[in-house]
């Protein structure tokens, strides 16, 4: 996954072609990520938020990055964690869905995302970094010509967890490579096993006139 970089860093300097705000559903701004964003980008942003109406957790929506360095900011709101039991990781893994549709939809070719959720909304970090970077993983597959995702980490914390869980996801790519690979293997076999010829048996008269054939030679 040479297109999948994951760093420590400052999200508002990133020049990829979108930024991903881990917001609220208000999209009018808040603290963490999305008031940084909020400040580095100007009064611009949250005037273009304020025509958005908000946005459902789990989805997203895109406004310009004004000065920001990155040309857009794609603004998504992650799950409360609530125990796990209210479908907190399947909305975690739409935030990154949904960012990802709207970069294609906008034609962009490269995205860094923060660590959505881990923050006052308190996901569990390994968890979270888990399902983003089987997300990303998943979405780079699908779309070989997106040049470029960021992974980027606010501390070393974090920045170890998404590297634990991008080494996971390289170990589970190469076991399911090597199952298709013998799968594959296995049907080639049974394919060639199928279209050789059947070895044709002798008939019990056949046996009987070589007998006594046989016999009448003595």
């Amino acid at each position: 996954m040479e297109r999948l970089t994951i760093i420590k860093g400052d999200i508002v300097k990133m020049k990829t072609d979108a930024i991903v705000n881990a917001a609220n559903t208000s999209l009018l701004g808040g603290g963490g990520v999305d008031g940084a964003i909020h400040r580095a980008a100007g009064e611009e942003l949250l005037a273009e938020c304020e025509t958005l109406g908000g946005c459902a957790t789990g989805q997203a929506k895109i406004t310009n990055g004004y000065r920001l360095p990155a040309k857009y900011v794609i603004h998504t709101p992650g799950p409360i964690w609530r125990g796990g039991e209210r479908g907190e990781a399947e909305l975690l893994a739409s935030c990154y869905r949904s960012c990802f549709a709207l970069a294609l939809e906008h034609h962009l070719s490269s995205i860094a995302f923060p660590s959505i959720s881990t923050g006052v909304y308190r996901f569990p970090l390994e968890e979270a970094a888990q399902i983003a970077i089987r997300e990303m993983a998943a979405f780079l597959r699908q779309n070989p010509s997106f040049q470029k995702v960021v992974m980027v980490c606010y501390d070393d914390t974090a920045l170890k967890a998404y590297k634990a869980a991008y080494k996971k996801q390289l170990g589970q790519e190469e076991q399911e490579k090597q199952e298709e690979k013998a799968t594959a293997e296995k049907e080639k076999m049974e394919k060639t096993e199928k279209t050789k010829p059947a070895k044709q048996k002798k008939s019990p008269l056949h046996f009987f006139r070589s007998k006594k054939k046989s016999s009448a030679e003595e």
